[in-house]
């Protein structure tokens, strides 16, 4: 269990999965620079805080509740919540892009159901997440390994902020071209300086008798 002192961003996950570098700069560094993906998805998430909650026949929806979890040490708040009448709940979490290859959105949903899981001592069979540049919703069962995974990379999140260490920069074109930090980061140099580095050890050897 963690104290209220030790609890990181929810959203700190999906940095995680996203890039451990991009992690660390952002939570152990406090670095961050928007670009036009960050501000859409900015303005996506407070628009959804501030809706006021709606009722109609058969559901319920609340959004931006405040939610933590100190089994995992995490605290955040959800988009949505949708309650049917049944008392079934239901995390809905919107983003501005469409889905993703790795499963850090999914990670991200999930945390927030085992919160609220936490909080309300019940259980949330599945979450939707809803996509901007598609207009679609897509279903995510929290099955046993979605569940591990979040809790796997809760803890990672934790040693990683815990070490005050950033990792080194690897330059990834799919990743990097489209990240915020990619100024602050400058993983095209740390490459560079790698290439040199094993030139001059190259050359070394070589000129060793």
């Amino acid at each position: 269990m963690y104290d209220d002192d030790d609890l990181l961003p929810l959203s700190a996950l999906q940095h995680l999965l996203f890039c451990e570098r991009q992690c660390a700069l952002i939570h152990i560094e406090q670095a961050w620079a928007e670009n036009s993906f960050t501000a859409e998805g900015r303005l996506l998430h407070e628009r959804a805080h501030s809706e006021k909650g709606e009722r109609r026949p058969g559901k319920k929806k609340e959004f931006g509740m405040p939610i933590r979890s100190l089994k995992l040490g995490l605290i955040g708040k959800t988009d949505a919540v949708e309650y049917g009448n049944d008392g079934s709940a239901l995390v809905v979490e919107y983003k501005r892009g469409k889905p993703k290859r790795g499963r850090e959105d999914e990670v991200q949903l999930c945390a927030q159901a085992l919160c609220l899981e936490e909080m309300r001592n019940t259980c949330i069979q599945s979450g939707v997440l809803f996509y901007g540049k598609t207009r679609r919703r897509k279903e995510v069962a929290f099955d046993t390994e979605l569940r591990a995974l979040v809790i796997n990379t809760a803890q990672r999140l934790h040693e990683v902020v815990a070490s005050g260490k950033t990792i080194r920069a690897s330059y990834e074109e799919a990743k990097c071209a489209h990240c915020s930090l990619l100024e602050l980061c400058l993983p095209a140099r740390g490459k560079r300086e790698r290439s040199v580095t094993a030139y001059v050890e190259r050359m070394t050897k070589e000129a060793e008798p």
